[in-house]
């Protein structure tokens, strides 16, 4: 199962410098708008002490981690979803993720222009979103127009569809983004998902800053913390310049780096869980002396969805799942020690798949 999210913002807010550090993808920064042409795209592993812990457990050097992709679109103007800036090919490609990484410029620097001329935080977070709201109303529009066709015959549920959308529409005219419209009935909610509107899709706020005011006062990051307070919407602070010098050094250079600095994590590991965590993700293992495999699942999946991912014919055959907790595991130090303590549990069908689960699976096919 793949997850995404899409790296949006206006130009020269340091997205592709952001993108480069996650991934070293190598993708082209420039100091001038569009130098991203089609979205680049990358794998990043989520950080989790975990996997590395059950590795040492089974004494494998196999290590397969749960991961996520990240596209970094270009810039997005003012007049994108008319088509300005070729915000018409940027916006479809923002429709293929399944959530948003926002970075918006909190720093000055007059040697790097910014699109509109001065910094103004919550200015570029409602010019990008206005032009979300607009390529919006478009798909909107279309679907009203293709119902009220079919409503003329008198059916209740075609003429249901059609105030339904016609509410969407009129929530979007109102500058609210359609994630904050709470549709009621099941039919409702099918009708939002099939719509695959980019303001429902959820956000996180990056924060890009100065070096020197990563651990201060940022007048900047407050806009931006105001603004998602209303939303409701995460918001990490980064320094994409440092994260880019830290992708450059060796592994076992990079904690010292960060502790020069007075910081304990990297911008990008917060960026990279907090992504993990906005999009309802949770990760369980499947563990043994082959190897030691992080598997990404949504929160509430089963335990026969749950073998699903890790192949088909496991779902299919599902009979039960073993299920050791990690911290059982990270205790006691071995799966003998677990089983003699009576601390594997065997779970059938309905069971929910809980973050950090090691999962062992007995199928029949």
């Amino acid at each position: 199962m793949g997850f995404t999210c899409g790296i949006v913002g206006l130009p020269n807010v340091g997205k592709s410098t952001l993108f480069n550090a996650i991934t070293a993808a190598g993708a082209n920064v420039a100091n001038y708008p569009f130098c991203t042409i089609d979205p680049n795209i990358g794998v990043v592993a989520v950080p989790d002490h975990r996997i590395e812990r059950l590795a040492k457990i089974y004494n494998t050097p196999k290590i397969v981690p749960t991961t996520l992709e990240f596209l970094d679109i270009a810039g997005l103007v003012k007049g994108a979803s008319k088509g300005e800036g070729l915000g018409n090919q940027f916006l479809a490609h923002i429709r293929m993720v399944d959530a948003i990484v926002h970075v918006v410029r909190c720093f000055d620097d007059p040697d790097i222009i910014h699109v509109d001329g001065a910094v103004h935080p919550s200015y570029d977070i409602e010019v990008v979103e206005t032009e979300l709201i607009l390529k919006d109303l478009e798909t909107v529009e279309k679907k009203l127009s293709e119902v009220e066709k079919r409503a003329r015959i008198g059916d209740k549920k075609i003429k249901a569809e059609e105030e339904f959308y016609a509410a969407v529409r009129n929530h979007l005219l109102n500058g609210r983004l359609a994630r904050y419209l709470l549709p009621g009935s099941d039919d409702e909610q099918r009708s939002l998902r099939d719509l695959h509107l980019l303001t429902d899709k959820p956000v996180m706020y990056v924060c890009n800053v100065h070096e020197r005011e990563l651990s201060g006062i940022n007048n900047y990051v407050e806009q931006v913390r105001e603004t998602a307070a209303k939303e409701n919407a995460k918001v990490v602070t980064v320094s994409a310049a440092v994260e880019s010098e830290i992708s450059q050094l060796p592994e076992s250079e990079r904690q010292a780096f960060l502790t020069g600095l007075g910081l304990q994590e990297s911008g990008l590991s917060k960026v990279i869980r907090e992504g993990y965590d906005l999009l309802h993700l949770i990760t369980f293992f499947t563990a043994g002396p082959k190897e030691v495999h992080a598997w990404t699942v949504k929160r509430r999946t089963t335990a026969p969805q749950a073998a699903g991912e890790i192949h088909s014919d496991f779902e299919q055959g599902f009979i039960r799942a073993e299920i050791i907790k990690y911290a059982n595991f990270d205790r006691l130090g071995t799966e003998a020690a677990v089983r003699d303590a009576g601390l594997l549990h065997v779970e059938g069908r309905e069971y929910i798949i809980e973050d950090g689960d090691v999962m062992f699976v007995r199928f029949n096919v």
